[in-house]
């Protein structure tokens, strides 16, 4: 059972050379935006920054701190939300610019969205396409102030908060983020769209400390899915943002979770009857063809019931 879950971990997580890869761009960004007096820190987010990302590989998250003396026409409602997007991805074109960049030639574009600037560095029109997620903020209050287009306003975030409370749980437990990228495999292989925040946050509120992986995952199924099934939400841990998909159908979440924790719970029991081959299958059952197959034969089914022999022995 160990080893399949280990086989399974390894299919889930990214390979060594695209974190490797994914770390050099995301240091290649820090370089270019740290070249200007008014970009006081670059701070790393998103699933790498917590060490929960899993394979493959899509982007990388990046937070630009600007001075707020610089920029005192910036975060107020209006035009400046989109005026500091803009004027990152301006930046990003002069320093890293496929044709022209300073520094580096390596953005094919740099495309302002709601939050961030989504820089493309393989074919934009590859629907796989690597990016580089750039969002310009300032801090205010412990936490910081990020631009949000589409409703000409800046809006307070707490990205940190989430990459702290992740390590802290990993630290108490050293299976925890490559469980959390096990689940976020399981979200992704539903036909329900879940987004894979969605999958960690309730991972970081269900997903219990354990030395048996298998127990802590089929515990975190049947926590999660009472959660949802009692009316319960999932929502921003820092409590800053609200719920993180606001169109979550959080009845047919329950019910995957639910079939997901009475499967798993099947499998636990099939361990303690000694038949890991069955419970392997069922485990397969949960995460889909990726969780391995069990290989050779069921020890439990090779005990076949037969007539006890009579045997014709004096009686004395």
């Amino acid at each position: 059972m160990n080893s399949a879950f280990e086989d399974f971990r390894k299919t889930v997580d990214a390979s060594l050379e695209d974190v490797a890869e994914a770390r050099r761009r995301r240091g290649l960004f820090r370089d270019a935006l740290l070249a200007y007096d008014d970009i006081m820190e670059i701070v790393p987010s998103g699933a790498i920054a917590r060490g929960t990302h899993k394979h493959p590989i899509h982007d990388v998250d990046l937070i630009a701190i600007y001075r707020d003396d610089d920029h005192i026409d910036w975060g107020q409602p209006g035009t400046s939300a989109d005026d500091a997007l803009e004027e990152t991805g301006s930046r990003i074109n002069e320093q890293l610019g496929m044709t022209h960049g300073l520094l580096d030639q390596q953005v094919r574009l740099a495309s302002p969205r709601n939050h961030a600037v989504k820089c493309f560095l393989d074919d934009p029109d590859d629907p796989g396409a690597f990016t580089v997620d750039v969002v310009p903020a300032f801090r205010r209050d412990g936490m910081l102030l990020i631009p949000q287009s589409a409703t000409a306003t800046w809006i307070p975030s707490n990205p940190e908060y989430l990459i702290k409370q992740v390590a802290k749980r990993h630290a108490e437990w050293d299976k925890f983020a490559s469980s959390v990228r096990m689940l976020k495999a399981w979200g992704a292989g539903q036909d329900t769209k879940i987004k894979s925040l969605v999958m960690e946050v309730l991972a970081l509120e269900h997903l219990p400390v354990a030395n048996n992986r298998p127990t802590a995952i089929a515990q975190f199924f049947s926590s999660a899915a009472w959660h949802l099934e009692n009316g319960g939400t999932v929502e921003d841990p820092a409590k800053v943002c609200g719920e993180i998909q606001a169109d979550l159908d959080s009845d047919a979440v329950a019910d995957l979770l639910r079939l997901a924790a009475d499967t798993a719970t099947r499998a636990l029991q099939a361990v303690r009857n000694n038949d890991p081959h069955r419970a392997i299958s069922l485990w397969g059952e949960v995460f889909g063809p990726d969780f391995p197959a069990p290989t050779g034969l069921n020890p439990a089914a090779a005990v076949v019931a037969t007539p006890r022999p009579v045997k014709d022995t004096p009686q004395g």
